[in-house]
């Protein structure tokens, strides 16, 4: 299989979960899903735990705010260098104008890096409830038309990366 048909392919299979215009409740639901991996309502979420939660949590928020940073920086730094469009849609403009590019998807790589830190830092059941979330943040970007499955997957894959990494170096 060529690269070409490889991403053809890709967007085959992304168009099969598009969720069509007359779907509300689906479209809102996945809506919110989409938007619970922005990195600015993450760091809003992590910013009031900071200021509400106890100080024990501290070290761990601290963590998880680090590896938003340099997991945007990464992502941004791949995104710019490969330039795949998104996939033809009109949902989710403010990503598009702002951010065109497709691969690696930044929700993905975000919502999986932090998912991987909770998993090694020993809270195992928030990981596991995360994963889930991280599953469906992703399903929910293919499903409203900004990503392709492969965005995704290699968002995923780049996630645990960062996660290990701002683990081990932090």
């Amino acid at each position: 299989m060529t690269f070409s048909n490889f991403l053809l392919k890709d967007a085959e299979l992304s168009q099969q979960i598009r969720i069509p215009d007359n779907q509300l409740v689906l479209k809102r639901t996945a809506s919110l899903l989409a938007h619970s991996g922005d990195s600015w309502f993450l760091g809003a979420g992590l910013a009031l735990l900071w200021a509400i939660g106890p100080r024990s949590w501290r070290p761990n928020i601290q963590l998880l705010f680090i590896g938003i940073v340099f997991t945007a920086v990464t992502v941004l730094i791949l995104k710019f260098s490969i330039k795949r469009p998104r996939p033809e849609g009109e949902w989710g403009q403010i990503y598009r104008s702002s951010d065109p590019h497709s691969f690696p998807s930044g929700h993905a790589t975000r919502v999986i890096m932090l998912t991987t830190i909770m998993l090694l830092s020993g809270y195992a059941w928030i990981g596991a409830g995360m994963l889930i979330w991280a599953i469906l943040v992703g399903l929910s970007r293919v499903g409203l038309g900004v990503h392709y499955y492969s965005d995704i997957l290699a968002g995923t894959g780049i996630g645990v990366l960062m996660g290990v990494l701002v683990q081990l170096i932090f």
